[in-house]
Protein backbone atom coordinates (compact mmCIF):
# COMPACT_ATOMS: atom_id res chain seq x y z
CA UNK A 1 0.00 0.00 0.00
CA UNK A 2 1.41 3.88 -0.66
CA UNK A 3 1.52 6.11 2.46
CA UNK A 4 1.08 9.76 1.63
CA UNK A 5 3.08 12.23 2.94
CA UNK A 6 2.97 16.08 3.98
CA UNK A 7 3.74 18.35 1.80
CA UNK A 8 6.93 19.88 1.48
CA UNK A 9 8.95 22.06 -0.95
CA UNK A 10 12.72 20.57 -0.94
CA UNK A 11 13.12 18.95 -3.86
CA UNK A 12 12.73 15.39 -4.17
CA UNK A 13 14.28 14.95 -7.76
CA UNK A 14 17.31 16.91 -8.92
CA UNK A 15 19.36 16.85 -12.48
CA UNK A 16 22.12 19.10 -13.04
CA UNK A 17 24.09 20.15 -15.86
CA UNK A 18 23.02 16.69 -17.79
CA UNK A 19 24.59 16.20 -21.30
CA UNK A 20 23.57 13.49 -23.84
CA UNK A 21 24.97 13.20 -28.05
CA UNK A 22 23.42 10.82 -30.42
CA UNK A 23 25.64 10.35 -32.94
CA UNK A 24 27.29 13.84 -32.52
CA UNK A 25 23.51 15.73 -32.23
CA UNK A 26 23.38 17.38 -29.03
CA UNK A 27 19.97 16.19 -27.57
CA UNK A 28 20.63 17.54 -23.85
CA UNK A 29 23.47 20.51 -23.19
CA UNK A 30 23.34 21.76 -19.26
CA UNK A 31 20.09 20.58 -18.52
CA UNK A 32 19.06 21.32 -14.68
CA UNK A 33 15.66 20.15 -13.41
CA UNK A 34 14.18 20.18 -9.99
CA UNK A 35 10.97 18.42 -9.27
CA UNK A 36 9.67 19.24 -5.20
CA UNK A 37 7.67 16.53 -3.42
CA UNK A 38 3.68 17.80 -3.09
CA UNK A 39 3.81 19.67 -6.40
CA UNK A 40 3.10 19.04 -10.22
CA UNK A 41 5.90 20.74 -11.83
CA UNK A 42 5.25 21.23 -16.07
CA UNK A 43 8.06 20.41 -18.17
CA UNK A 44 7.32 22.43 -21.39
CA UNK A 45 9.77 23.29 -24.70
CA UNK A 46 8.91 22.69 -28.20
CA UNK A 47 9.37 19.03 -30.21
CA UNK A 48 13.28 18.68 -30.03
CA UNK A 49 13.72 20.64 -26.97
CA UNK A 50 15.18 17.42 -25.01
CA UNK A 51 12.01 16.17 -23.08
CA UNK A 52 12.24 13.15 -24.27
CA UNK A 53 15.25 12.33 -24.14
CA UNK A 54 15.28 13.38 -20.32
CA UNK A 55 12.24 11.47 -19.70
CA UNK A 56 14.09 8.06 -21.32
CA UNK A 57 17.05 8.97 -18.83
CA UNK A 58 14.99 9.52 -16.03
CA UNK A 59 13.25 5.69 -16.69
CA UNK A 60 17.00 4.31 -17.66
CA UNK A 61 16.61 3.71 -20.97
CA UNK A 62 19.26 6.38 -21.84
CA UNK A 63 22.19 7.54 -19.66
CA UNK A 64 23.41 10.55 -19.63
CA UNK A 65 26.85 11.50 -20.93
CA UNK A 66 27.13 13.20 -18.27
CA UNK A 67 25.69 15.44 -15.17
CA UNK A 68 24.13 14.49 -11.41
CA UNK A 69 20.97 12.86 -11.00
CA UNK A 70 20.47 13.30 -7.23
CA UNK A 71 17.14 11.72 -5.64
CA UNK A 72 16.45 12.98 -1.61
CA UNK A 73 19.85 14.33 -1.83
CA UNK A 74 21.69 11.19 -2.69
CA UNK A 75 23.24 10.75 -6.48
CA UNK A 76 21.95 7.75 -8.48
CA UNK A 77 22.71 5.76 -11.36
CA UNK A 78 19.84 4.41 -13.25
CA UNK A 79 20.88 1.56 -15.02
CA UNK A 80 18.01 0.68 -16.69
CA UNK A 81 14.07 0.86 -16.21
CA UNK A 82 14.05 -1.71 -13.59
CA UNK A 83 16.49 0.31 -11.72
CA UNK A 84 14.56 3.34 -12.03
CA UNK A 85 11.49 1.66 -10.71
CA UNK A 86 13.48 0.19 -7.58
CA UNK A 87 14.12 3.77 -7.09
CA UNK A 88 10.48 5.35 -6.80
CA UNK A 89 10.26 6.41 -10.50
CA UNK A 90 7.31 5.83 -12.18
CA UNK A 91 5.86 7.02 -15.54
CA UNK A 92 2.40 7.06 -17.64
CA UNK A 93 3.16 7.15 -21.05
CA UNK A 94 0.74 8.74 -23.98
CA UNK A 95 0.91 5.43 -25.35
CA UNK A 96 -1.22 2.91 -23.05
CA UNK A 97 1.23 0.49 -22.01
CA UNK A 98 -1.50 -2.26 -20.69
CA UNK A 99 -2.49 -5.71 -21.77
CA UNK A 100 -5.93 -6.12 -22.57
CA UNK A 101 -6.28 -9.93 -21.85
CA UNK A 102 -5.05 -9.37 -18.50
CA UNK A 103 -6.83 -8.38 -15.27
CA UNK A 104 -6.46 -4.54 -13.71
CA UNK A 105 -4.82 -6.27 -10.50
CA UNK A 106 -2.22 -8.69 -13.42
CA UNK A 107 -1.62 -5.29 -14.95
CA UNK A 108 -0.53 -3.49 -11.95
CA UNK A 109 1.81 -6.39 -10.71
CA UNK A 110 3.14 -7.44 -14.32
CA UNK A 111 6.35 -6.47 -13.57
CA UNK A 112 6.84 -8.09 -10.06
CA UNK A 113 4.25 -10.73 -8.08
CA UNK A 114 3.61 -11.19 -4.82
CA UNK A 115 4.71 -14.87 -3.90
CA UNK A 116 4.80 -17.47 -1.35
CA UNK A 117 8.07 -20.03 -1.64
CA UNK A 118 8.22 -19.18 -5.91
CA UNK A 119 4.37 -19.01 -6.02
CA UNK A 120 2.48 -16.32 -7.61
CA UNK A 121 0.04 -15.20 -4.52
CA UNK A 122 -2.82 -14.48 -6.16
CA UNK A 123 -5.10 -13.50 -3.29
CA UNK A 124 -2.32 -10.71 -1.61
CA UNK A 125 -2.28 -9.82 -5.25
CA UNK A 126 -5.87 -8.96 -5.93
CA UNK A 127 -6.03 -7.37 -2.11
CA UNK A 128 -2.94 -5.25 -3.02
CA UNK A 129 -4.59 -4.36 -6.31
CA UNK A 130 -7.98 -3.54 -5.17
CA UNK A 131 -6.75 -1.67 -1.98
CA UNK A 132 -4.62 0.50 -4.86
CA UNK A 133 -7.19 1.40 -6.98
CA UNK A 134 -9.72 2.15 -3.76
CA UNK A 135 -7.17 4.84 -2.88
CA UNK A 136 -7.56 6.39 -6.09
CA UNK A 137 -11.05 6.61 -6.29
CA UNK A 138 -10.28 4.66 -9.52
CA UNK A 139 -13.87 3.39 -9.88
CA UNK A 140 -13.47 0.03 -11.33
CA UNK A 141 -12.67 -3.54 -9.95
CA UNK A 142 -9.38 -5.05 -9.91
CA UNK A 143 -10.64 -8.28 -11.59
CA UNK A 144 -11.88 -6.40 -14.56
CA UNK A 145 -10.02 -7.42 -18.09
CA UNK A 146 -8.10 -4.40 -18.62
CA UNK A 147 -9.26 -4.62 -22.46
CA UNK A 148 -12.76 -3.31 -21.35
CA UNK A 149 -11.46 0.03 -19.79
CA UNK A 150 -11.32 3.33 -21.72
CA UNK A 151 -8.00 4.71 -22.41
CA UNK A 152 -8.31 7.05 -19.24
CA UNK A 153 -9.36 4.33 -17.45
CA UNK A 154 -5.70 2.78 -18.55
CA UNK A 155 -3.70 5.21 -17.53
CA UNK A 156 -4.99 5.19 -14.50
CA UNK A 157 -3.89 1.84 -14.22
CA UNK A 158 -0.40 2.83 -15.18
CA UNK A 159 -0.44 5.55 -12.34
CA UNK A 160 -1.65 3.09 -9.97
CA UNK A 161 0.82 0.29 -10.85
CA UNK A 162 3.37 2.60 -10.45
CA UNK A 163 2.50 3.36 -7.04
CA UNK A 164 2.37 -0.52 -6.31
CA UNK A 165 6.36 0.05 -6.46
CA UNK A 166 6.17 2.79 -4.08
CA UNK A 167 7.03 5.83 -6.65
CA UNK A 168 7.76 8.99 -5.29
CA UNK A 169 8.17 10.57 -8.32
CA UNK A 170 5.40 10.24 -11.03
CA UNK A 171 6.12 11.20 -15.00
CA UNK A 172 3.25 11.97 -17.23
CA UNK A 173 4.38 12.12 -20.10
CA UNK A 174 1.67 13.38 -22.79
CA UNK A 175 -1.19 11.54 -20.80
CA UNK A 176 -4.09 13.61 -22.31
CA UNK A 177 -3.93 13.05 -26.16
CA UNK A 178 -6.90 10.61 -26.83
CA UNK A 179 -8.70 11.78 -23.75
CA UNK A 180 -12.03 13.51 -23.99
CA UNK A 181 -12.63 16.83 -21.60
CA UNK A 182 -14.33 14.46 -19.03
CA UNK A 183 -11.77 11.82 -19.12
CA UNK A 184 -9.23 14.30 -18.37
CA UNK A 185 -11.10 16.17 -15.68
CA UNK A 186 -11.19 12.65 -13.84
CA UNK A 187 -7.20 12.20 -14.60
CA UNK A 188 -6.65 15.21 -12.92
CA UNK A 189 -8.74 14.83 -10.10
CA UNK A 190 -6.19 11.42 -9.77
CA UNK A 191 -3.17 13.62 -10.22
CA UNK A 192 -4.35 16.06 -7.65
CA UNK A 193 -4.86 13.85 -4.91
CA UNK A 194 -1.66 12.23 -5.40
CA UNK A 195 -0.07 15.71 -5.40
CA UNK A 196 -1.76 16.35 -1.45
CA UNK A 197 -0.52 13.10 -0.64
CA UNK A 198 3.25 14.31 -1.59
CA UNK A 199 4.30 13.25 -4.70
CA UNK A 200 6.67 14.58 -6.88
CA UNK A 201 4.88 14.66 -10.20
CA UNK A 202 6.26 15.98 -13.43
CA UNK A 203 3.61 16.80 -16.16
CA UNK A 204 4.54 16.71 -19.89
CA UNK A 205 2.05 18.86 -22.19
CA UNK A 206 1.89 20.62 -25.37
CA UNK A 207 -1.67 22.40 -23.77
CA UNK A 208 -1.36 25.49 -21.72
CA UNK A 209 -4.86 25.02 -20.51
CA UNK A 210 -3.56 21.61 -19.05
CA UNK A 211 -0.84 22.92 -17.29
CA UNK A 212 -3.06 26.40 -16.08
CA UNK A 213 -5.50 23.47 -14.78
CA UNK A 214 -2.76 21.25 -12.98
CA UNK A 215 0.43 22.39 -12.22
CA UNK A 216 1.71 24.79 -9.66
CA UNK A 217 5.58 24.73 -11.29
CA UNK A 218 7.17 24.92 -14.43
CA UNK A 219 10.31 24.18 -16.12
CA UNK A 220 10.88 25.63 -19.75
CA UNK A 221 13.95 23.51 -22.26
CA UNK A 222 14.83 25.09 -25.42
CA UNK A 223 17.26 23.13 -27.48
CA UNK A 224 18.23 20.84 -24.85
CA UNK A 225 18.80 23.57 -22.71
CA UNK A 226 16.89 24.26 -18.99
CA UNK A 227 16.29 28.45 -20.01
CA UNK A 228 13.63 29.42 -16.54
CA UNK A 229 12.26 27.56 -14.08
CA UNK A 230 9.73 28.64 -11.20
CA UNK A 231 6.25 29.02 -9.66
CA UNK A 232 3.19 29.35 -12.31
CA UNK A 233 1.73 32.04 -10.76
CA UNK A 234 4.67 34.35 -11.06
CA UNK A 235 4.83 34.30 -15.08
CA UNK A 236 2.24 34.46 -17.96
CA UNK A 237 1.57 32.33 -20.82
CA UNK A 238 3.28 35.01 -23.24
CA UNK A 239 6.19 34.91 -21.39
CA UNK A 240 6.35 31.22 -21.34
CA UNK A 241 5.85 30.74 -25.07
CA UNK A 242 8.73 33.36 -26.02
CA UNK A 243 10.98 31.66 -23.41
CA UNK A 244 9.96 27.97 -25.47
CA UNK A 245 10.87 29.83 -28.61
CA UNK A 246 13.14 31.77 -28.18
CA UNK A 247 11.17 34.97 -29.54
CA UNK A 248 7.79 36.51 -29.31
CA UNK A 249 4.88 34.48 -30.84
CA UNK A 250 2.54 37.56 -31.03
CA UNK A 251 -0.13 35.54 -32.88
CA UNK A 252 -0.62 31.68 -31.90
CA UNK A 253 -3.50 32.01 -34.36
CA UNK A 254 -2.60 34.51 -37.11
CA UNK A 255 -5.77 34.31 -38.92
CA UNK A 256 -5.99 36.21 -41.80
CA UNK A 257 -9.61 37.70 -42.70
CA UNK A 258 -10.61 36.87 -46.32
CA UNK A 259 -14.17 38.00 -48.11
CA UNK A 260 -15.49 34.53 -48.29
CA UNK A 261 -15.99 33.69 -52.18
CA UNK A 262 -18.01 31.39 -54.36
CA UNK A 263 -18.62 28.02 -52.88
CA UNK A 264 -16.81 25.34 -52.98
CA UNK A 265 -17.94 22.33 -52.26
CA UNK A 266 -21.40 21.32 -51.26
CA UNK A 267 -22.59 18.35 -48.86
CA UNK A 268 -26.61 17.38 -48.96
CA UNK A 269 -27.96 15.30 -46.19
CA UNK A 270 -24.85 12.90 -46.21
CA UNK A 271 -24.82 9.54 -43.97
CA UNK A 272 -23.12 6.28 -43.25
CA UNK A 273 -24.79 3.85 -41.20
CA UNK A 274 -23.81 3.95 -37.38
CA UNK A 275 -20.79 6.64 -37.82
CA UNK A 276 -23.30 10.17 -38.80
CA UNK A 277 -26.28 11.37 -40.34
CA UNK A 278 -28.17 14.29 -42.08
CA UNK A 279 -24.81 16.20 -42.49
CA UNK A 280 -25.60 19.34 -44.51
CA UNK A 281 -23.22 22.17 -45.29
CA UNK A 282 -21.27 24.17 -48.09
CA UNK A 283 -17.74 25.34 -48.12
CA UNK A 284 -16.27 28.47 -50.05
CA UNK A 285 -13.44 30.13 -51.22
CA UNK A 286 -10.95 31.68 -48.52
CA UNK A 287 -12.92 30.21 -45.93
CA UNK A 288 -11.85 28.18 -42.63
CA UNK A 289 -14.85 26.07 -41.44
CA UNK A 290 -14.08 24.59 -38.17
CA UNK A 291 -15.75 21.62 -36.86
CA UNK A 292 -15.79 20.97 -33.44
CA UNK A 293 -17.15 18.04 -31.03
CA UNK A 294 -16.08 15.60 -28.70
CA UNK A 295 -14.66 12.13 -28.72
CA UNK A 296 -17.00 9.80 -30.67
CA UNK A 297 -18.71 12.56 -32.44
CA UNK A 298 -18.12 11.58 -36.07
CA UNK A 299 -16.07 14.46 -36.94
CA UNK A 300 -13.30 11.87 -38.45
CA UNK A 301 -15.21 9.64 -40.05
CA UNK A 302 -17.60 12.35 -41.97
CA UNK A 303 -13.68 13.59 -43.15
CA UNK A 304 -12.54 10.30 -44.52
CA UNK A 305 -16.04 9.98 -46.49
CA UNK A 306 -15.04 13.42 -47.92
CA UNK A 307 -12.00 12.21 -49.02
CA UNK A 308 -13.27 9.13 -50.23
CA UNK A 309 -11.24 6.40 -47.59
CA UNK A 310 -15.17 5.29 -46.97
CA UNK A 311 -18.13 5.34 -49.14
CA UNK A 312 -21.46 7.26 -47.69
CA UNK A 313 -24.71 5.31 -47.79
CA UNK A 314 -26.92 7.94 -48.57
CA UNK A 315 -26.14 12.15 -49.54
CA UNK A 316 -24.01 13.96 -51.71
CA UNK A 317 -21.15 15.55 -52.39
CA UNK A 318 -21.00 18.47 -54.62
CA UNK A 319 -17.68 19.76 -55.86
CA UNK A 320 -17.43 23.10 -57.78
CA UNK A 321 -15.60 21.80 -61.37
CA UNK A 322 -11.83 23.61 -60.82
CA UNK A 323 -12.02 22.11 -57.42
CA UNK A 324 -12.25 18.76 -58.83
CA UNK A 325 -9.91 19.39 -61.43
CA UNK A 326 -7.65 20.29 -58.03
CA UNK A 327 -8.85 18.11 -55.51
CA UNK A 328 -9.49 17.28 -52.09
CA UNK A 329 -6.44 16.84 -49.82
CA UNK A 330 -7.05 15.23 -45.82
CA UNK A 331 -4.50 15.38 -43.46
CA UNK A 332 -4.61 13.01 -41.17
CA UNK A 333 -5.15 12.85 -37.38
CA UNK A 334 -2.76 9.68 -37.45
CA UNK A 335 0.22 11.21 -38.81
CA UNK A 336 2.50 8.38 -37.99
CA UNK A 337 0.44 5.72 -39.45
CA UNK A 338 -1.95 7.31 -42.05
CA UNK A 339 0.03 10.57 -43.00
CA UNK A 340 3.74 9.70 -43.75
CA UNK A 341 5.70 7.10 -44.62
CA UNK A 342 8.04 7.35 -41.63
CA UNK A 343 10.92 5.51 -42.95
CA UNK A 344 10.67 7.30 -46.25
CA UNK A 345 12.94 10.43 -46.40
CA UNK A 346 11.55 13.93 -46.44
CA UNK A 347 11.83 14.72 -49.80
CA UNK A 348 10.29 11.15 -50.83
CA UNK A 349 7.14 12.17 -48.69
CA UNK A 350 6.95 15.32 -50.23
CA UNK A 351 6.71 13.87 -53.42
CA UNK A 352 4.43 10.90 -53.00
CA UNK A 353 1.11 13.49 -54.38
CA UNK A 354 3.33 15.23 -56.98
CA UNK A 355 5.07 12.37 -59.50
CA UNK A 356 3.36 13.31 -62.12
CA UNK A 357 5.20 17.25 -61.67
CA UNK A 358 8.08 15.47 -60.79
CA UNK A 359 8.32 13.17 -63.78
CA UNK A 360 7.54 15.11 -67.02
CA UNK A 361 7.59 13.01 -69.95
CA UNK A 362 7.91 10.15 -67.56
CA UNK A 363 11.28 10.67 -66.30
CA UNK A 364 11.58 11.13 -62.87
CA UNK A 365 14.07 13.84 -61.38
CA UNK A 366 15.43 13.69 -57.85
CA UNK A 367 16.85 17.16 -58.56
CA UNK A 368 13.21 17.88 -58.54
CA UNK A 369 12.03 16.31 -56.00
CA UNK A 370 15.08 17.35 -54.12
CA UNK A 371 14.59 21.00 -54.96
CA UNK A 372 10.30 21.13 -53.90
CA UNK A 373 11.04 19.70 -50.49
CA UNK A 374 13.90 22.41 -50.37
CA UNK A 375 10.70 24.92 -50.57
CA UNK A 376 8.55 23.50 -48.67
CA UNK A 377 11.38 23.45 -45.54
CA UNK A 378 11.75 26.99 -46.30
CA UNK A 379 7.95 27.56 -46.11
CA UNK A 380 6.88 25.72 -42.96
CA UNK A 381 10.50 26.11 -41.13
CA UNK A 382 10.82 22.68 -40.83
CA UNK A 383 14.05 21.41 -38.82
CA UNK A 384 15.48 18.61 -40.54
CA UNK A 385 19.36 18.12 -41.64
CA UNK A 386 17.68 18.45 -45.19
CA UNK A 387 15.69 16.68 -47.90
CA UNK A 388 17.46 13.18 -47.22
CA UNK A 389 16.64 13.12 -43.45
CA UNK A 390 14.16 9.97 -42.65
CA UNK A 391 10.78 11.04 -41.48
CA UNK A 392 10.88 9.10 -38.03
CA UNK A 393 14.11 11.05 -37.14
CA UNK A 394 12.55 14.19 -36.79
CA UNK A 395 10.12 15.89 -33.71
CA UNK A 396 6.55 15.01 -33.83
CA UNK A 397 5.53 18.75 -34.74
CA UNK A 398 8.38 18.80 -38.07
CA UNK A 399 6.55 15.10 -39.28
CA UNK A 400 3.23 17.11 -38.84
CA UNK A 401 5.01 19.81 -41.32
CA UNK A 402 5.98 17.06 -43.79
CA UNK A 403 2.44 15.61 -43.82
CA UNK A 404 0.72 18.95 -44.26
CA UNK A 405 3.75 20.31 -47.14
CA UNK A 406 3.26 16.70 -48.82
CA UNK A 407 -0.52 18.24 -50.12
CA UNK A 408 0.29 21.96 -50.06
CA UNK A 409 2.87 20.94 -52.67
CA UNK A 410 0.02 19.89 -54.85
CA UNK A 411 -2.25 22.79 -54.64
CA UNK A 412 -5.59 21.19 -53.90
CA UNK A 413 -9.13 22.73 -54.25
CA UNK A 414 -9.86 21.81 -50.33
CA UNK A 415 -7.83 20.68 -47.56
CA UNK A 416 -9.38 19.11 -45.09
CA UNK A 417 -7.21 19.41 -41.45
CA UNK A 418 -7.98 16.56 -38.94
CA UNK A 419 -7.11 17.09 -35.56
CA UNK A 420 -3.90 19.68 -37.20
CA UNK A 421 -1.87 20.46 -34.47
CA UNK A 422 -2.84 17.41 -32.10
CA UNK A 423 0.69 16.62 -30.03
CA UNK A 424 2.93 19.37 -31.22
CA UNK A 425 3.89 22.47 -29.44
CA UNK A 426 3.19 26.07 -29.41
CA UNK A 427 5.88 26.93 -31.96
CA UNK A 428 5.16 24.67 -34.93
CA UNK A 429 1.28 25.29 -34.35
CA UNK A 430 1.86 28.90 -35.28
CA UNK A 431 3.54 27.59 -38.12
CA UNK A 432 0.73 24.76 -39.19
CA UNK A 433 -2.03 28.09 -38.58
CA UNK A 434 -0.30 30.46 -40.40
CA UNK A 435 0.08 28.05 -43.72
CA UNK A 436 -2.96 27.19 -43.07
CA UNK A 437 -4.84 31.10 -43.20
CA UNK A 438 -2.29 31.31 -46.52
CA UNK A 439 -3.69 28.66 -48.31
CA UNK A 440 -7.37 29.98 -47.95
CA UNK A 441 -6.16 33.56 -48.45
CA UNK A 442 -4.88 32.21 -51.99
CA UNK A 443 -8.49 30.90 -52.95
CA UNK A 444 -8.40 27.39 -51.42
CA UNK A 445 -11.47 26.20 -49.18
CA UNK A 446 -10.17 24.60 -45.70
CA UNK A 447 -12.13 22.21 -43.40
CA UNK A 448 -10.38 22.23 -39.80
CA UNK A 449 -11.43 19.73 -37.45
CA UNK A 450 -10.31 20.28 -33.80
CA UNK A 451 -11.24 19.44 -30.33
CA UNK A 452 -9.07 22.27 -28.99
CA UNK A 453 -11.48 25.26 -28.00
CA UNK A 454 -8.74 27.97 -28.70
CA UNK A 455 -7.74 26.77 -32.47
CA UNK A 456 -11.26 26.28 -33.54
CA UNK A 457 -12.19 29.98 -32.14
CA UNK A 458 -8.91 31.56 -33.07
CA UNK A 459 -8.80 29.91 -37.03
CA UNK A 460 -12.61 29.51 -38.37
CA UNK A 461 -14.79 31.71 -40.30
CA UNK A 462 -17.77 29.57 -39.23
CA UNK A 463 -18.04 26.51 -37.32
CA UNK A 464 -20.16 23.27 -37.31
CA UNK A 465 -20.71 21.47 -34.33
CA UNK A 466 -21.43 18.07 -34.34
CA UNK A 467 -22.31 15.39 -31.21
CA UNK A 468 -22.99 11.86 -31.69
CA UNK A 469 -23.12 11.48 -35.67
CA UNK A 470 -25.14 14.60 -36.22
CA UNK A 471 -24.89 18.38 -36.64
CA UNK A 472 -25.82 20.34 -33.38
CA UNK A 473 -25.01 23.87 -33.98
CA UNK A 474 -23.57 26.41 -36.85
CA UNK A 475 -22.02 29.73 -35.36
CA UNK A 476 -20.23 32.67 -37.49
CA UNK A 477 -16.81 33.92 -36.06
CA UNK A 478 -19.18 36.94 -33.49
CA UNK A 479 -21.17 34.23 -32.31
CA UNK A 480 -18.55 30.98 -31.57
CA UNK A 481 -17.66 31.16 -27.86
CA UNK A 482 -16.68 28.83 -25.67
CA UNK A 483 -19.63 28.24 -24.23
CA UNK A 484 -21.93 27.83 -26.63
CA UNK A 485 -19.86 25.16 -28.78
CA UNK A 486 -19.27 23.40 -25.65
CA UNK A 487 -23.26 23.45 -25.45
CA UNK A 488 -23.73 22.24 -28.27
CA UNK A 489 -20.97 19.55 -28.20
CA UNK A 490 -22.12 18.07 -24.81
CA UNK A 491 -25.76 16.41 -24.01
CA UNK A 492 -25.84 19.42 -21.41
Amino acid sequence: MWRSSPRYSDPVLTLTDIRKSFGGVRALERASLEVPAGSVTALIGENGAGKSTLVKILTGIHHPDSGEIRLDGETVRIADPRAARALGIGVVHQECQVFDNLSVAENLFVHSHPSRRGIVDWRALRQHAAAVLRDLDAGFDADLPAGRLSIAQKHVVQIARALTHESRVLILDEPTASLSQRECAELFRIVRKLRDAGRAILFISHKFEEIDALADRYAVFRDGVSVSAGALKDITRDELIRLMVGRPVDQLFPKIDVAPGRELLRVENLGRAGEFEDISFTLRRGEILGVYGLVGAGRTELAQVLFGVTRADRGAVHLAPDAVDAGVALVPEDRQSQGGILDFSLAANVALTNLARLAPRGWYSRARESSLAREWIDRLAIKAHGPAQVVRSLSGGNQQKVVIAKWLARAPGVLILDEPTKGIDVGAKAAVHRVTSEFARAGGGVIMISSELPEILGMSDRVLVMRRGRLRGEFDRASATSDALLRAASDA
